[in-house]
């Protein structure tokens, strides 16, 4: 099946050409398509951008990237609803990512009011289904997030109905989005700049992390589509002993997670400018390779009601400063800590900051990457 998804992209990429508004112009209605992707999925239109600015004027861009969100949980299975609906979990964060040009993060669970079907697991005990009521995407929209990851083990939680009304919520929202089979990738403008955006994970119903050459058709064809190009995965084992990037395939419960290594760097060669990891619930090192930026794991930032123990309660925003063609400039880590029965609030101690300065320096020593006491990090003199 994921040859047969990948053949038939490559044939509905080249029907495709971009738009003076940056969405994409579908494929000629003489190209047959197959009932189990249309093309009204497969090619929805991006968000509408507002009047841009001269291409020449934008010089760099600020991207702020975080890792998983679930707001509240209104599954009966899985009750998780915060006080004052959900209005204050992302307060204290908004300025931090209002003041970027794109904030990024990776929406774990599918947005739906309706009381659907959850998914039937092997073991109830450690059966995970997450949905938020729709207008719950309004919290995501006024604390800036521009753009999210669908690809996880939690978009199907509640079937094909969840994703279609995520989907649905989402497009309605203006809020980009991608990593779904019938949405691999989407093609989006803020402030005169092209972004592509595609997202990968080793679960069902969403794009194949394993499927390198599959994943690098895309950002090829992404990358010559657009200005920048955000690559996100949702991969590597779960939890705090598993904080280290390996460089080799990853299991967790018998699951093959990828290699988030490997994948990075893959997806650079392929022309990828950022690569965003998320999954193993806890913070990991960063990389610049080739001059792109990578972060192999952005940890939880609002999971409500979640484990906040050890280092499963960091909670880094960090923002890169690309050039315009997507060259790595510098960067900093905001040091967040979530509170279990709360939104993350910002940490004095900066635990995330030194949490992933230390990995960054055990893990890819060779990136050359160096941290200031203030959050700063920039490149001294990378060994690739």
């Amino acid at each position: 099946m994921t040859t047969f998804i990948f053949l038939f992209l490559q044939l509905l990429l080249i029907g495709c050409s971009s738009t003076a508004g940056g969405g994409l112009v579908e494929a000629s209605d003489s190209l047959s398509l197959p009932d189990t992707l249309s093309k009204a999925t497969a090619l929805e239109a991006s968000p509408t951008p507002l009047v841009e600015p001269a291409k020449d004027s934008v010089k760099t861009v600020t991207i702020a990237m975080v890792g998983d969100l679930m707001l509240g949980s209104n599954n009966p299975a899985m009750y998780r609803m915060p006080p004052n609906d959900g209005k204050d979990l992302l307060k204290e964060a908004t300025p931090v990512l209002t003041e970027a040009d794109i904030a990024f993060g990776n929406l774990e669970g599918v947005l739906m009011t309706d009381s659907g079907t959850s998914k039937q697991c092997s073991n109830p005990k450690v059966c995970y289904a997450f949905k938020s009521p729709d207008h719950y995407v309004q919290h995501f929209v006024n604390a800036g997030f521009d753009v999210m990851s669908t690809a996880n083990n939690h978009i199907g939680d509640f079937g094909s109905r969840g994703r279609a009304n995520t989907k649905k919520v989402l497009k309605e929202a203006g809020l980009a989005f991608a990593g779904m089979l019938d949405k691999p990738f989407d093609i989006f403008e803020r402030d005169g700049v092209k972004y592509g955006f595609c997202a990968f994970a080793p679960n069902s119903g969403t794009m194949p992390l394993k499927d390198l050459a599959g994943m690098a058709r895309i950002v090829r064809h992404l990358d010559t589509t657009a200005d920048i190009v955000i690559v996100s995965f949702h991969g590597g084992a779960e939890g705090t002993s598993y904080s280290h990037i390996t460089r080799k395939q990853e299991l967790f419960l018998g699951e093959d997670r990828g290699n988030p290594y490997e994948f990075a760097r893959k997806a650079i060669d392929a022309g990828a400018d950022l690569v965003i990891g998320h999954g193993p619930h806890v913070p990991r090192a960063i990389d610049v390779y080739k001059g792109r930026f990578i972060a192999y794991s952005l940890g939880n930032f609002a999971t409500y009601g979640f484990s906040t123990e050890e280092t499963l309660g960091l909670a880094p925003v960090i923002r890169v400063r690309v050039d315009r063609n997507g060259g790595f400039l510098d960067g900093s880590v905001v040091s967040f800590r979530q509170e279990k029965n709360a939104g993350p609030k910002k940490d004095p101690a900066k635990g995330a900051l030194k949490e992933i300065g230390r990995l960054t320096e055990s893990d890819v020593p060779e990136a050359g990457i160096v941290f200031e006491e203030d959050g700063g990090f920039h490149v001294k003199k990378a060994r690739y």
